[in-house]
């Protein structure tokens, strides 16, 4: 229970062991989708990148084959937000957010007045029902309600039942390559399983074995759960207790890795909103606050990020022209001649994953 003090070195470091990016792992798609409590997930196709980045030898076939067979799915979870996490994991991890989901119906501007004066519990019921007959999406779900509650708005009644039970988004969302409106299946339905108790003991010391070392108010953003100290306090005898460089505490993992502080950080062409950089209420590990400025915008949309130096050091697209595909890469600051080098070959990878259809590839760095 001794402290001891983790530069901001030392931190990263541990960081990026943890989200396998000191090197890529031969961990399966699967294994490291458990490994990494869940991928984040608010567009179809980040996953994919998040995988490619951390693992050797990953196929999109890899992560579309789990989809499709059911082993791990895409829901609302952690901060009420779409995450890519294994059937296990949603059935055991819903319950505990679920008091965050059903509070965020409480303050919805846009559609508490929708649902004032409704039956929350009768809207969760008949949605259940109809979702049970058979996959709807959300503008089939929100019809059917509606017949059932005239004059309220569709989408208001989609959002409550959104929030109330755990709907699943089924394939062909989030196949690599197809495209479409997220359909829904409760995960009871489409799992064939039973959700389980709340366990909020379990959930911290999973987001430590994925992001440690960590804060308490690291592990509430990540979750989306107030009052976890109460829980951390409950795990003490369990873990590892350090100070990071401006005096606060950090808790982890007594044998989670901490490599040394040298450890080379090889560079890393992260996807859009990758939960390296959404993950912990301090982001300096691996984003300075200046940065942070100019990679998330004010509608909060995240692109692509690059790692060099273990940090985040700008953004990528890629850019379509006739046959030829360009990834743009934006420094936030001057790299050195060995980064742009060593990034300039990621990116010929990344390409390659990214565009293979492509007669011809380009690599381009701008200025912002």
């Amino acid at each position: 229970m001794t402290s001891s003090v983790l530069s901001s070195r030392a931190l990263n470091r541990a960081t990026l062991a943890r989200q396998l990016l000191l090197r890529r792992s031969p961990m399966s798609a699967v294994a490291a989708i458990h490994h990494l409590a869940g991928l984040q997930a608010q567009a179809p196709f980040p996953p994919y990148y998040a995988l490619w980045a951390r693992l050797s030898g990953f196929s999109p076939a890899d992560l579309s084959k789990l989809i499709l067979d059911r082993s791990v799915v895409r829901t609302a979870l952690l901060r009420g937000t779409v995450h890519l996490v294994t059937a296990a994991d949603c059935l055991a991890w819903r319950p505990a957010v679920q008091p965050l989901l059903a509070q965020s119906l409480r303050g919805a501007n846009q559609h508490a007045p929708e649902l004032a004066g409704l039956d929350l519990d009768d809207v969760a019921k008949t949605a259940r029902e109809l979702l049970a007959e058979r996959t709807r999406t959300s503008a089939e779900l929100g019809r059917a309600l509606a017949e059932h509650w005239p004059g309220r708005a569709p989408s208001s009644l989609v959002f409550a039942a959104r929030n109330l039970l755990p709907l699943i988004q089924v394939p062909p969302r989030g196949v690599w390559g197809k495209a479409g409106q997220p359909a829904y299946q409760t995960a009871e339905d489409w799992l064939g399983g039973e959700l389980g108790e709340p366990d909020l003991e379990g959930l911290v010391l999973r987001y430590l074995g994925a992001f440690g070392p960590a804060s308490v108010a690291d592990v509430q953003v990540w979750a989306g759960i107030t009052r976890l100290g109460e829980v951390v306090d409950r795990l003490r005898p369990r873990l590892r207790v350090f100070r990071d460089e401006h005096g606060r505490e950090l808790v982890d993992l007594p044998d989670a890795p901490r490599p040394d502080p040298d450890t080379p950080a090889p560079p890393r062409f992260l996807g859009a909103y990758d939960q390296l950089v959404l993950s912990y209420a301090d982001r300096t590990r691996v984003l300075t606050d200046e940065h942070r400025k100019r990679l998330i915008t004010k509608n909060a949309v995240i692109n692509g990020t690059v790692l060099a130096g273990g940090m985040i050091r700008g953004s990528w697209k890629t850019v379509k022209a006739g046959r030829r595909a360009t990834l743009v890469v934006t420094p936030f600051e001057r790299l050195s001649k060995r980064d742009t080098t060593a990034l300039a070959s990621a990116g010929a990878r990344l390409l390659e994953f990214a565009e293979p259809a492509a007669e011809d590839h380009d690599i381009r760095f701008e200025a912002d």
